[in-house]
């Protein structure tokens, strides 16, 4: 029972650094220029050393100290947290457009007519060969960073449940397993939750001083403190470990069947590796399940990874309350799931056939729920030039009201028209004034050429105008959480059917095997054909030095769809 206590906080804080980074994907990708896809990729990059590595870790997983193993995997998991954060420190500070000349900036992105030579220096003063090499160093540490995530993962779960599995009875064993389930789904949980304390901070809160700062969270432009989550992350992981370097290697219980498992088995080596292997490949209740698990878990890796930034885009949410929603609602509902299911399995003490009711049950369920979340969303709100035209089928920054302004293409400054008509900046707007609070933040913008107003030039206020939807925010969490719920409850039977259906001596193997196809089918290409397809939807792309960087505006409906 202690070990599942402590396996449960390492799960939890191993979680808690690979979960952080989903909860901050949409604002890395933000302050780097990243698209979706390559987002997806880095997001799904930690399988790859894990997946290289699990298989024949977990087939040793009988003749190794499995608590020492874990514990250094461990440690390895908290450096790799650790390198996360080592961007922030070798790059410079975060530069936005602002609307009034700045230490960051001697221009403005007002409309200057007869202006070009300013615009030129904004659009081009930041693509020098330095910015290049610094992008390719940043995406380097991380891509790194999160290889060495996946091979100090590779022993903590499989050695994880098949030691508990070792040494608990065969009635007890689904409710442990149950209860640790569930324990490193907090760990997600918690995660999202630390990334919406963090984001709520200013990414260069140790380089620049808050008056300098002109942004709030609620705008576009703003990027939270990604970096100090993992710091955080990383030292709770380093913290976990230690109790597992002073775990024997077999508990007191069932040692002399565990020895002469031990001691029948150490000869085999690898000679016997492709005979156990083929074994369980041809256990056909072994590869439906895990074949199903690989579909269910292919959806949840491209969700879990994108599910922020698609309330973001979809319901004008700030990033920080958009994962406080799925860190408080979504996977503590996944939670109650499976102890739902792991509670169910020990109070009726099923079958092998009745846990496969249960599976095919729960996930019938969940798609009735589910389905409706395709009608739930915003609309594309306005945005001139991009979704909206006047009279003009020219581009965002090539209206003709605004024609004489000279707008810089990479120019990005959302301001909403008294029209109810979003612009790409107070420029593609025609606005040629600005009136400011006496803290020198933007009231408003007047004199806007580009916004409709009987009679005289409109006016703008500083932000997107959103996507004006909010009454089916509600329902769409409820719904998701709901299916979640549902979804959860055939997680402990569906490992269970695994568990009790292979022979006794195979299960770290098996579960091995089991991981492995999850990573290799599911957790790998899942965040990166979802990033595509997000990329798909994209219908303003921000340009750096001549490269497409990150989407400025997608199509919501087809986003929701996708």
């Amino acid at each position: 029972q202690f070990f599942v206590l402590c396996h449960g906080l390492l799960q939890l804080s191993q979680l808690l650094v690979s979960g952080y980074l989903k909860s901050s994907i949409s604002t890395i990708e933000r302050r780097y220029g990243l698209s979706s896809q390559t987002s997806g990729l880095l997001a799904s990059f930690n399988e790859v050393g894990n997946t290289l590595l699990i298989v024949f870790v977990s087939y040793f997983g009988s003749r190794v100290h499995r608590p020492r193993l874990i514990g250094c995997g461990a440690l390895l998991v908290s450096l790799a947290g650790f390198l996360m954060s080592l961007p922030h420190f070798i790059t410079g500070p975060y530069e936005y457009d602002r609307s009034v000349a700045s230490t960051f900036s001697n221009t403005t992105d007002l409309c200057q007519p007869g202006a070009p030579g300013a615009w030129a220096n904004l659009s081009n003063a930041s693509c020098t060969p330095h910015a290049s090499r610094e992008n390719h160093e940043v995406l380097l540490v991380m891509f790194v960073a999160q290889a060495l995530l996946g091979i100090g993962a590779v022993p903590i779960q499989p050695f994880g449940i098949s030691y508990i599995d070792d040494f608990a009875s065969e009635r007890n064993s689904p409710l442990y397993l149950g209860i640790l389930f569930s324990v490193t789904v907090i760990g997600p949980g918690v995660a999202f939750m630390l990334g919406s304390a963090m984001l709520r901070f200013y990414v260069d809160i140790n380089k620049v001083s808050t008056a300098e700062v002109q942004l709030t969270n609620k705008d576009p432009r703003w990027v939270g403190a990604w970096w100090l989550g993992f710091l955080v992350a990383a030292s709770l992981v380093a913290l976990s470990a230690l109790p597992y370097f002073f775990f024997p290697r077999e508990m007191p219980k069932e040692v002399g069947e565990v020895l002469h498992t031990h001691t029948a088995r150490s000869p085999l080596v690898l000679a016997g590796f492709p005979v156990v292997l083929l074994r369980n490949l041809r256990h056909p209740v072994y590869l439906l399940v895990v074949l199903a698990q690989v579909s269910i878990s292919a959806m949840v890796a491209g969700l879990a990874t994108f599910m922020g930034k698609f309330l973001e885009r979809q319901f004008s949410l700030t990033a920080s309350l958009a994962n406080m929603i799925i860190g408080a609602v979504n996977i503590p509902g996944a939670m109650v799931g499976i102890v739902v299911g792991g509670a169910i399995l020990k109070r009726f003490q099923m079958s092998l056939r009745q846990c496969s009711a249960l599976c095919v049950l729960g996930m019938l369920l969940c798609l009735l729920t589910a389905f409706p979340l395709l009608f739930l969303g915003c609309p594309t709100q306005r945005v001139a030039g991009v979704t909206y035209w006047h009279s003009s089928e020219l581009g965002h920054h090539d209206l003709a009201c605004n024609a004489h302004c000279r707008c810089p293409e990479r120019g990005f400054n959302p301001v909403c028209g008294s029209d109810g008509v979003e612009y790409t900046s107070p420029c593609s707007a025609g606005c040629s004034t600005v009136t400011l609070h006496t803290d020198s933040s933007v009231l408003n913008y007047t004199g806007c050429s580009c916004v409709a107003a009987p009679g005289r030039a409109g006016f703008a206020r500083p932000g997107t105008c959103g996507t004006a939807c909010s009454h089916l925010f509600v329902p769409f969490v409820v719904l998701s959480c709901l299916a979640g719920i549902l979804a959860s409850t055939s997680h402990t039977p569906s490992f269970m059917l695994i568990l009790r259906s292979i022979q006794p001596e195979d299960k770290s193997f098996a579960v091995g095997i089991q991981f492995m196809l999850l990573r290799v089918l599911a957790w790998m290409p899942g965040p990166v054909l979802y990033g595509s397809a997000i990329d798909t939807t994209c219908l303003l792309w921000e340009r750096r030095c001549a490269r497409r960087a990150a989407c400025r505006y997608y199509d919501n409906s087809l986003f929701r769809h996708r």
